[in-house]
């Protein structure tokens, strides 16, 4: 038995000795760093910085005290380009003790470097103390992006004052003059006490702003009329989430009028609308025409709704949808291809198509269709075509080999 431990010992002796040869001629190939022992600091920096970037930023912090040379990488100016943290109430005092003070001092140190700033804030008031006293030391930045966003619990948005809010009009006024310059895109998600009065502040000052990203509840008519007025503001993208926060929720209708103006001030801006909504809440929606180029549909939506889409929405140029019931959506389809002129790219998930209404659609868009998502469950055959013949006919009418998405086994 003391003889097999031995050589138990002598072979796990062996092993360690030969990683460690390993990894010195990986790091030192020519051979003359031999004698030396092997330390991660010897790690490229170049490496190291990519493995920094994976990490949240209390993760970097404790990196940076492994040693002297990853204390280096961790203030390397690319890796502060891209700045994303969260504002939570953690369980341990000492990481919310030392989190806001952590960024603050990111921010203060690599001011210059920043130029994408994305944070997210929980509902506790600590932590919208702290998110807004972080956005007023955002003075020495260049910032390009900068996105807002509440992690918020859906039962908070519908009190009409949320004293806790971590985003609020005057936090982001004093943003914006200190980012008039160059701030170009700005993204806000559930922010209750954003009023489209602090959106305009942005749209005033910000003379090079092109996107905006907002939450549906934030857009009403009284905006989109004044961001039609600012002579400087022209926006090449809106992007709207319209998102269930509580079931059986009302919302508001935008005019016609509105978006008219909108298109009469900006005649190419993309507008981009993701819905996540349970079938009675569309109500107020495409029941007038709308000038929305990308639709996105991440539920179930009615053959109702896809028809009153095809009806009012001409300037439709990517349409996704994610599910729909069993019936099938042959007419909703030519209506699309009859009215949306200018419709680039089509995704149907768990919907049902006839073969034959899918060639006369594809037959009607034309080779203009640069993305065609079909998976082969959605088509279904009929008395003109099968599954094995569609593809020589739908090819045809593109003008390149297509197939429909086969459905992923695993």
């Amino acid at each position: 038995m003391k003889r097999r431990l031995s050589s138990d010992k002598e072979n796990s002796s062996s092993s360690c000795e030969e990683q460690t040869e390993f990894f010195k001629r990986v790091l030192h190939p020519s051979g003359d760093s031999g004698d030396q022992d092997f330390s991660w600091a010897w790690l490229p920096q170049e490496i190291l910085l990519r493995v920094l970037q994976c990490l949240s930023l209390l993760d970097r912090a404790f990196a940076s005290q492994v040693c002297r040379g990853w204390n280096q990488a961790f203030h390397m100016p690319e890796l502060w380009r891209c700045f994303e943290f969260e504002l939570n109430q953690p369980a341990s005092s000492y990481l919310k003790a030392t989190h806001p003070d952590l960024i603050k001092q990111i921010i203060q140190r690599h001011a210059s470097h920043l130029q994408y700033v994305s944070f997210k804030v929980d509902s506790s008031t600590e932590s919208a103390e702290a998110a807004c006293d972080i956005l007023s030391q955002l003075v020495n930045c260049s910032l390009k992006t900068l996105g807002l966003i509440s992690t918020a619990r859906p039962s908070f948005m519908e009190l009409p004052k949320i004293d806790d809010t971590p985003v609020d009009d005057p936090s982001l006024k004093v943003l914006v003059a200190n980012n008039s310059d160059t701030l170009k895109l700005l993204k806000m998600s559930s922010c209750p006490h954003v009023s489209p009065a602090g959106i305009l502040c942005v749209a005033d000052q910000c003379h090079g702003l092109r996107e905006l990203a907002l939450n549906y509840h934030l857009l009403s008519d009284e905006l989109l009329l004044a961001l039609s007025s600012e002579k400087h503001v022209h926006l090449e993208h809106l992007r709207i989430d319209v998102v269930s926060e509580n079931p059986g929720q009302q919302f508001h209708t935008i005019k016609k009028s509105s978006w008219e103006a909108m298109v009469r001030h900006s005649p190419k801006f993309s507008l981009v609308m993701y819905f996540f909504l349970y079938e009675d809440e569309f109500g107020p929606f495409f029941r007038n025409e709308i000038p929305v180029t990308h639709l996105y549909f991440g539920r179930s939506v009615s053959k109702d709704v896809l028809g009153r889409v095809g009806m009012n929405c001409p300037r439709l140029i990517e349409l996704v949808v994610c599910a729909n019931g069993l019936r099938p959506l042959d007419e909703e389809l030519i209506r699309i291809a009859e009215r949306c002129k200018h419709l680039l790219a089509i995704g149907l998930g768990e919907c049902e198509v006839s073969c034959s209404a899918f060639v006369e659609f594809v037959k009607m868009c034309g080779r203009r269709l640069s993305q065609l998502s079909i998976m082969e469950e959605v088509l279904i055959p009929d008395h003109k075509y099968s599954l094995d013949e569609i593809h020589w006919e739908v090819s045809k009418h593109l003008g390149r080999v297509w197939f429909p998405d086969m459905m992923h086994t695993w």
